[in-house]
């Protein structure tokens, strides 16, 4: 068994969903191990990862707009808000979804479906440089 990992930082513009398969699959097929597991990591806690149709926009579109609706900004209930009205919806998010993949990795790549790619999804309105993690495992 080898291991490996590495860290890729993601910069966003603010709340959506930003792809970042390609950098994980060059990083995964450069390790040279044929089968194993892949492990990513977000390192925030109002960020999140998932995996999700990369071939249409409207899905990205919608699954925003979603968690807009479920965990709106405005909610008086609120008492964690001196980091701005966005930042403790963000936690919410970010509790709702992922921050961690296990992936499997067979013939040098991660085991993706024909639309799956994996996402940052951010949480918050303004730009972040989101750190993700990413840990190998295998033969």
């Amino acid at each position: 068994m080898q291991q490996s990992s590495h860290e890729i930082q993601v910069s966003t513009r603010g709340k959506g969903l930003y792809e970042i398969t390609a950098p994980v699959v060059g990083w995964v097929s450069a390790r040279g191990l044929r089968e194993g597991l892949l492990t990513v990591f977000i390192r925030h806690t109002s960020a999140s990862l998932t995996i999700q149709e990369n071939a249409d926009p409207d899905v990205r579109h919608d699954l925003e707009g979603y968690f807009s609706r479920i965990v709106p900004e405005d909610d008086p209930h609120y008492r964690h808000t001196l980091e701005g009205p966005d930042d403790m919806p963000a936690h919410v998010r970010a509790a709702l979804t992922q921050t961690q993949l296990t992936i499997p990795v067979a013939g040098g790549r991660p085991v993706l479906g024909v639309w799956q790619g994996i996402y940052v999804f951010e949480h918050r309105r303004s730009a972040h440089r989101r750190r993700v993690f990413l840990h190998l495992l295998g033969a």
